[in-house]
Parts: C-alpha cells; structure tokens; sequence
C-alpha cells in the first residue's frame, strides 16, 4: 500500500508506518498530483475540508479532461447527502452539467461502490457552455 505525505505534515505527525511505501513530497500541490498518478480509482470517505478538498480537485480534473477515471463517494450512513444534494442543486440551477454530477458514483455499501467503480464508463462533454447561452 502507498502514501503519500508533505515533508511539512510528516515533520507534525507521524507518518502511517504499515505501508509498504511512503512518498514524501515538499507540498499539498505536489501529493495530490502524484496520488492522481499512481491511482485508478478515486473514492472519498467521510472527512473533512482536506477530503473534500482533494475530492473537488480531482471532479475538477476530470471535468477539464486531464484523467478519465472513476471517482466515488463512500456514502456511510447518509454521511455526504447534504453534500449530493448540493450538487443535484447545482444542477437544478444550472451551475453543474448533468454529465459533470454523473462523474460521482455514490453508494452506502463498500462492495456496491467497488463493484459499480469497477464498471464505470468515463463521458466527457465536449463543451461545458456555448456562447449562445452566455
């Protein structure tokens, strides 16, 4: 297993020492790209601003094409509905493209989530707005 940790975060806590591999980077910048890099999959579980700090990077990413794998929400005991439901809003209101809210699969059930993951089929849009509807 991999983790990746800022110099400055493993200076202030202890780095997880069960992993088989520990990559320490000089910044945040730096951890998420390389956590892009080595991963197939994204899943966010319950957290906070970091989680869905990384989280909202990667939909991002994606959204502008720069990687086409499937991101996920462990959805534990409602835990993020309010956050899904903020974006079905967004969508409702049309700050968010339906395709773009599509990118999340969201399940309650770990296997449920790995299994839909696992057969997810990546769309992106070719545009996200035309000059006609600005």
């Amino acid at each position: 297993m991999i983790g990746v940790i800022p110099q400055a975060l493993l200076d202030r806590e202890i780095g997880h020492r069960g992993l088989t591999d520990l990559r320490v980077v000089g910044s945040m910048h730096e951890r998420k790209a390389l956590m892009e890099k080595l991963s197939d999959t994204f899943i966010a579980m319950p957290g906070g601003y970091g989680t869905l700090d990384e989280f909202c990077e990667i939909l991002t990413w994606a959204q502008l094409g720069l990687h086409r794998k499937p991101c996920g929400i462990f959805n534990i005991n409602g835990y993020y509905d309010r956050l899904l439901g903020m974006l079905d809003h967004g969508v409702a209101e049309g700050f968010l493209k339906g395709e773009h809210r599509a990118f999340i699969v969201d399940e309650s059930d770990p296997e449920a989530l790995l299994d839909r993951l696992s057969t997810y089929e990546f769309r992106q849009s070719e545009k996200w707005i035309n000059r006609e509807q600005t």
